[in-house]
């Protein structure tokens, strides 16, 4: 491949990872909706992803031959479908449940801790030592999540504890994702490591939804919840997936995580524009360090 070729495989790459971002951050938004129409946080794991996995069964069958489907080492088969058990399966409920506890822009913001996640899983992996400098700037994001979370504002702090905490562990979720996808998704392609991930995870919740049942209320959901739910597994499941794995191909996992910072902005403004949800000035200030972070990260990151 020449140089133009690869900057430009590399620019599709990026564009593909922050369009992923930017569409996973209107979750939280849509979310919020659902839940005023009878949409309960179980129900809308569960059925959005029930809706999805048949989408991602038919863009498979329409990009390759079900021989070459067929074809797919078991062991990319299981990475993949353990991958999105624990993202896609555990980390959604706990972060939809974080969801009914904490305003989406703070919830976003959090998520977004997951490239922090991201360096250190890899540096414990690869049994290489950070920088000092990746360090700092690893620390500094840390403490925007503190101050984002409410800092040192008693009340704000306490109001958002377990929904953070919720959110955080959500992050850990995401980034043990990002990182088997970097490395399965050369191996077996995005679209194959994505259907495995969401069927498995479809799975998971089917047996979910079975087991909790009367719980879910689905006769309550009103037409617009089911359209939401529809707006739902579309355009922040189906679509974004797609989008974040053939990105993270092409640009790798740390190169990925760099670039999704696109997605706090896009939940800060739709937010504010839906619901009225504005932060102080310290959980502002706490928004900088993390996005600030992740773009400081950005040579670093480059060489991994």
């Amino acid at each position: 491949m020449t140089a133009t070729g690869t900057a430009r495989y590399r620019l599709v790459g990026a564009l593909c990872a922050a369009g992923g971002a930017m569409l996973f951050a209107s979750k939280g938004i849509v979310a919020k909706f659902a839940y005023r129409h009878g949409v309960g946080f179980e129900a809308l794991v569960v059925v959005r992803a029930l809706l999805a996995a048949p989408l991602f069964w038919a863009f498979a069958f329409a990009r390759e031959p079900a021989q070459v489907i067929r074809s797919t080492p078991i062991r990319g088969i299981a990475t993949a479908a353990f991958a999105g058990v624990i993202c896609y399966y555990g980390g959604a409920l706990i972060d939809f449940y974080a969801l009914t506890l904490i305003d989406a822009s703070v919830e976003r913001v959090l998520l977004f801790s997951y490239p922090a996640m991201v360096v250190a899983i890899g540096a414990v992996v690869q049994r290489r030592r950070p920088p000092a400098r990746v360090v700092c700037v690893v620390a500094l994001a840390w403490v925007g999540i503190f101050l984002a979370v409410g800092g040192f504002d008693a009340a704000v702090l306490n109001a958002n504890l377990t929904g953070a905490l919720c959110v955080l562990l959500a992050a850990l979720s995401y980034a043990i994702y990002f990182l088997l996808g970097e490395r399965w998704t050369r191996e077996i392609g995005s679209g194959r490591f994505t259907l495995c991930a969401m069927t498995g995870a479809a799975a998971a919740l089917a047996v979910h939804g079975a087991v909790r049942g009367a719980a879910l209320a689905l006769p309550a959901i009103d037409t617009v919840g089911w359209a939401l739910l529809a707006l739902l597994a579309v355009f922040c499941m189906f679509v974004p997936a797609l989008l974040q794995a053939e990105g993270v191909r092409r640009i790798g996992a740390q190169r990925g995580a760099l670039v999704s910072t696109a997605g706090p902005p896009t939940t800060l403004a739709l937010a504010w524009l839906c619901f009225g949800e504005r932060m102080s000035p310290l959980q502002l200030v706490g928004v900088a360090l993390i996005v600030g972070g992740i773009f400081a990260l950005g040579p670093a990151l480059s060489r991994a």
